[in-house]
């Protein structure tokens, strides 16, 4: 299974860039400095480990559990001017690192200096599995930043948790996080809960909750497959239906970025249509594979728009891909709109109806596919998407046989983490997007998943992983770190903010290069007090990144 990157990387590239070049005299000091230790680890290193050499690798290779055992060695590096962890760690090599051991932030800066075009899903990326061109594909490893640095490995070093309470409890326990907070830090390696403060008080998540739709989706639907839109012909008819599937990420723009395509569609609609003698046809669309309330209980908003499996760019109004924006009041029609409009410019005379269904006996004409799923949970994940959450919450109610509306994928990711067999009691669920203020998660379960999502038995939900925004880099991190801050660059977290709810869970590597998931959560911040809990919180990330705590 191959889990790229996020497109978001091409974005990053300047920044890493600008960053990686401030650094790059002093990080060459101490790279030579630190050789000879560092070529002893790598001769220790146990058999079965990657072996660490400042030879430029070949070729990421693929995360396949059925082919390829995850190895354990990771290296981070970075300079003390950046706050980056220097050390060479012995955890899990998945998520934020590729199979060499090496952080996908440096791969992605020094595949940019080379010009090999990064680890992004940009259109000349190539093809994956079919998709489209210009689909989602993995970039080629490129030379490591810095080789792995400092004279022990930190494999058996797991910071201790009087020492962790230290480093976190001033952060933590500040007034202006408010009178309700929990938190908790577990070793990904082990799973040992090193530090907690109220871990099994079950609190509003907020975006956080994407973390377990994206384990949920996972697991139950698996992170190949593929969301399908079609079109049909209705037996002895000029009728066309076209019919959703649940992909949110369809998009009608010339620059598709590797998501499915309506313009493709419309090609291989009209081709079909051509060999048929078809010129003139009437155009439906079918959203029954949805069920229940189309609207959040949020109401209208920007962040998310009717919650259908027939939409076009998340019915945008405007030429985004993220955040919030103005949506059309009726995504379906607007994207058989567009799609009719397409069919036009391909000498397809169309007159569009409203909705029906699609007839059982009806012939396909043309299909088109989402990335995959791998894909789509990185992207959420990326930019706390709350059309692709709603989109895969859904999808995991059709794989659990529960009903394909809010009601139904809460009850269905729920259903799907119980058989992952981690921490549930007093966990509720309303939604897939974490917008309710009906949901209610732990930190010690949002820990449990993240070192589910690092464990070498589960390779399918490493996307959870790579999925998550990096501090100073991408998606809703990007600005939340400075370029000199402690845990720029180390840090991957997902942020939660609601009014009077303030989070953050993800994973960093301390500063004895052990791999920890963290989750703090807040939930009755006074509003004017906003930025203050966000900094504390970012601040409490940092506190771990620099943590020798043993």
């Amino acid at each position: 299974m191959v889990v790229p990157e996020p497109k978001v990387w091409r974005a990053a590239r300047t920044q890493v860039v600008r960053v990686a070049r401030g650094v790059k005299p002093g990080l060459a000091r101490v790279t030579r400095a630190v050789k000879p230790g560092a070529a002893r680890v790598a001769q220790v290193v146990k058999p079965g480990v990657v072996r660490v050499t400042s030879a430029v690798t070949a070729r990421s290779s693929q995360l396949t559990g059925n082919t390829k055992k995850l190895t354990n060695l990771q290296f981070t590096a970075g300079a003390a001017t950046l706050g980056l962890v220097l050390s060479a760690g012995a955890v899990t090599a998945a998520g934020p690192w590729d199979s060499s051991g090496q952080r996908t932030a440096e791969r992605d800066w020094a595949a940019s200096r080379a010009g090999q075009g990064g680890a992004d899903h940009g259109s000349g990326s190539g093809m994956s599995s079919g998709t489209a061109a210009g689909a989602p594909k993995p970039a080629p490893s490129a030379p490591s930043v810095l080789a792995g640095l400092g004279g022990a490995s930190g494999a058996g070093s797991a910071p201790e948790s009087a020492a962790l309470a230290a480093a976190l409890d001033p952060f933590l326990n500040s007034s202006v996080l408010g009178p309700r907070r929990a938190a908790a830090v577990v070793d990904v390696e082990t799973g040992e809960q090193l530090y907690a403060q109220n871990a099994n008080e079950a609190l509003t998540p907020a975006s956080t909750t994407k973390i377990a739709t994206a384990v949920a989706t996972l697991s139950a639907v698996g992170p190949d497959h593929r969301i399908e839109t079609r079109t049909v012909l209705a037996p002895d008819s000029a009728e066309v239906v076209l019919v959703g599937g649940g992909d949110p990420t369809l998009t009608a723009h010339k620059d598709t970025g590797g998501y499915a395509s309506l313009r493709t569609l419309a090609d291989e609609t009209a081709a079909a249509l051509g060999k048929r003698h078809l010129n003139e046809i009437t155009l439906t669309y079918d959203t029954s594979l949805y069920e229940g309330p189309e609207q959040h209980t949020i109401g209208e908003n920007g962040n998310l728009a009717l919650v259908v499996p027939l939409m076009a760019d998340e019915a945008r109004l405007n030429d985004s891909s993220s955040g919030s924006a103005d949506r059309d009041r009726d995504p379906a029609a607007h994207a058989t709109a567009k799609f009719a409009d397409l069919l036009e410019q391909r000498g397809i005379k169309t007159k569009t109806d409203d909705s029906g269904r699609a007839p059982k006996d009806a012939e396909e004409l043309a299909a088109v596919s989402s990335p995959p799923l791998s894909t789509l949970v990185e992207r959420m994940l990326t930019n706390s998407d709350n059309d692709i959450a709603e989109a895969l919450a859904r999808q995991v109610a059709l794989a659990t046989g529960e009903r394909p509306s809010f009601e139904g994928g809460a009850a269905a990711i729920k259903k799907e983490l119980k058989t992952l067999e981690v921490p549930l009691e007093g966990v509720e669920f309303a939604d897939g997007s974490g917008l309710s203020r009906g949901n209610r998660l732990t930190p010690a379960l949002l820990t449990a998943l993240l070192a589910e999502s690092a464990a070498p038995s589960r390779p399918e939900l490493r996307p959870v992983l790579t999925g998550l925004p990096v501090a100073g880099f991408t998606g809703t991190l990007r600005t939340r770190y400075s370029t000199d801050a402690t845990g720029t660059g180390v840090v991957r977290a997902k942020t939660g903010t609601l009014s009077n709810v303030n989070t953050l869970a993800g994973t960093v590597v301390d500063a004895d290069g052990r791999l920890l998931a963290f989750a703090f959560l807040a939930t009755e911040t006074e509003l004017g007090n906003t930025d203050l809990a966000k900094k504390a919180l970012t601040d409490a990330t940092s506190a771990l990144a620099m943590c020798g705590c043993r």
